[in-house]
């Protein structure tokens, strides 16, 4: 058994063969653009601001997306050896540019729960992004990686390894937790460089099963009261792998994702009900979680 995941059953025999055919997570990408109506998300921001509570476009979109997987558990399953696991943590990688005059970047992954609100979801991106923008220091990701460059031959010897030990499910949690090529969502706001969005590529290796980017406002052409006008949206590039989920369940999660992101209000609530694809699904992160932060706040205390 994964320590990320558990097989999921009951899935269509088509999706089942599929794997099979489509071997490799490049194999079964299928690209999409999402144009989300600027006007809701900055009128939102702009009253929460007047409120006292600053909130981010990026803390919007990952509130959006945990409320979509709440709703569509599929979109948090991946591939691995020809099978097909449901995730038990929500685990999402994001670049964070270091402080100062470098033009550094490090990554690693934020965690969380099926049910947090905006607010939850903001104030972890926060704590996320304070702790790896630190000119100078070096996360567990980056640590990781400065070992195996450091000594000759290690790097691609380990990588082979560590490959077969994820091919069969023997991955240890800790590598697991550093990789960046291990989460639910590799999500980047590119028009925070002044990019405009692309479609990131699918990684063969590991198990992100969708990527997401954000980039430049642009203007595209609605129907508004049986007149053309040009809306303002923000462009969302995403990539998916075609083999965790039906046609029917990504169009509909989408477009709930976009629904949510046009009246943000809705991401204030925690959510009513929640889907899973098998009992307690996220009750190990849960409880990992809050052993973590119980070992920070006993060594904030010895400080």
């Amino acid at each position: 058994m994964r320590a990320d995941g558990r097989r999921t059953r009951n899935i269509l025999p088509l999706y089942e063969v599929a794997t099979h055919f489509m071997s490799r997570r490049s194999d079964a990408q299928n690209m999409l653009t999402i144009d989300i109506p600027l006007e809701p998300i900055k009128n939102y921001l702009n009253a929460k601001k007047k409120e006292g509570i600053r909130l981010s476009h990026m803390g919007l979109f990952l509130a959006a997306y945990v409320r979509t997987l709440s709703e569509y558990p599929e979109i948090n399953r991946f591939v691995v050896n020809r099978k097909i696991y449901s995730r038990n943590e929500i685990a999402v990688g994001m670049v964070v540019l270091k402080s100062g005059d470098s033009s550094d970047e490090t990554m690693s992954k934020m965690y969380f729960d099926v049910d947090d609100n905006v607010f939850e979801v903001e104030r972890k991106i926060q704590e996320y992004v304070d702790e790896n923008r630190q000119a100078g220091d070096t996360n567990s990701t980056d640590g990781i990686l400065k070992v195996l460059l450091r000594i000759p031959f290690l790097c691609g010897f380990a990588i082979k390894f560590f490959k077969l030990l994820d091919r069969y499910g023997m991955l240890p949690k800790a590598v697991l937790d550093m990789s960046p090529f291990h989460e639910s969502l590799l999500i980047s706001n590119l028009a925070s460089i002044r990019a405009n969005h692309i479609y990131h590529h699918a990684y063969d290796f590991g198990t992100t099963s969708l990527t997401m980017t954000m980039g430049n406002m642009r203007y595209v052409p609605v129907i508004k009261n049986g007149e053309q006008v040009f809306e303002r949206t923000i462009p969302v590039g995403i990539v998916m792998d075609d083999r965790v989920a039906t046609g029917v369940i990504y169009s509909k999660a989408f477009r709930r994702f976009r629904e949510l992101l046009k009246n943000p209000q809705l991401l204030e609530e925690k959510p009513e009900t929640v889907k899973l694809d098998f009992e307690n699904q996220y009750e190990k992160q849960k409880k990992r979680l809050q052993k973590i932060k119980a070992k920070q706040r006993a060594k904030a205390r010895k400080k």
